[in-house]
């Protein structure tokens, strides 16, 4: 009997988590066929959403949660779940029923029966979502898509379920600073994309507010694309020419004309000017460096607290 994992990372998920395990129990009822095990990752929750999940993990076996020391971010819990699965098909959903749980036995019946590695959902609009941030949203995926080797379908979701294989090619890049979405199109295999339509939260709020996915967003473009250090290099190369240029037109104008230079108002604007291309092209530099400086300290990606898996009690990672 092959074994599914389902990956559930878990902030502040109180009031979700009832109408989500409920109906992750009704598909794993249809699906018989398989074994099940359900991971739930607590990202250092503020709620009772431990609580919840213990009572869980007391009376159905099949549950295994594994609670940070405080929150680490979504990618830390999607990467501890990655280490700890142990199914021969391994999917990542959310607990506020945004990702359906009723696609799971079709998602399954297409790495059964077809030659794919992994299926991922994608919505189909993004309805209920606001305006603005539905715009840069789609802006996004059209940039990192231009410049990096990221392939990124726009609407993507984290809801996938994947082969073993994929997921040890997952695990195996095991980056401080991970963008998932990126790591999925980097590794390759093959994907089918699964459509549906966007679904509201069934309890709670939204931990991502604009300003976090626009840091999430800088994220994905810096650690899957150089292109902003060739723009930094390309900038200060256009600079010194057209630099180059006016010292020329200048000396020229006063040789041939002369007429000096005249009006400090311009020049101090021009000096403004340069200075904020010099800091802008620092903070790009300063953007790779800090990641940099994130890699080579070789901290562990998540500090388990507590969980019921005996063999994990302690491992960090």
């Amino acid at each position: 009997m092959k074994k599914i994992s389902l990956i559930v990372p878990c902030y502040n998920e109180e009031a979700a988590l009832p109408f989500f395990y409920r109906a992750i129990n009704e598909v794993s009822q249809i699906m018989k066929q398989y074994e099940f095990e359900f991971i739930f990752v607590d990202d250092g929750s503020k709620d009772l959403t431990l609580n919840i999940l213990k009572e869980y993990a007391d009376r159905d076996k099949r549950v295994v949660y594994f609670s940070f020391s405080r929150n680490f971010g979504k990618e830390a819990a999607m990467y501890a779940g990655f280490k700890n699965a142990t199914g021969d098909y391994v999917a990542v959903m959310d607990a506020d029923m945004q990702d359906p749980p009723e696609l799971l036995p079709k998602m399954v019946d297409i790495l059964e029966k077809e030659e794919y590695d992994s299926v991922a959902t994608r919505r189909e609009n993004r309805q209920g979502e606001p305006i603005l941030r539905s715009f840069f949203a789609r802006k996004f995926y059209k940039i990192i898509n231009k410049i990096s080797d990221a392939d990124i379908v726009d609407g993507a979701r984290d809801y996938r379920l994947m082969k073993k294989s994929m997921v040890e090619a997952i695990i195996s890049m095991s980056e401080q600073n991970r963008f998932s979405k990126g790591i999925y199109g980097w590794v390759g295999f093959k994907t089918k994309w699964l459509p549906f339509e966007n679904v509201e939260r069934v309890a709670g709020k939204t931990k991502w507010s604009f300003w976090k996915l626009f840091k999430y967003s800088i994220d994905g473009i810096v650690n899957f694309s150089q292109v902003p250090l060739d723009m930094v290099s390309w900038g200060g190369v256009l600079c010194t020419f057209v630099a180059f240029v006016m010292i020329i037109f200048i000396c020229l104008r006063k040789l041939i004309f002369d007429d000096p230079v005249v009006g400090w108002a311009s020049t101090v604007c021009i000096v403004i000017f340069i200075g904020g291309i010099q800091l802008l092209c620092l903070g790009v530099i300063g953007q790779y460096l800090a990641k940099i400086y994130m890699e080579v300290k070789k901290r562990p990606h998540y500090i388990v607290r507590e969980t019921n898996r005996k063999n994990e009690s302690k491992k960090n990672s």
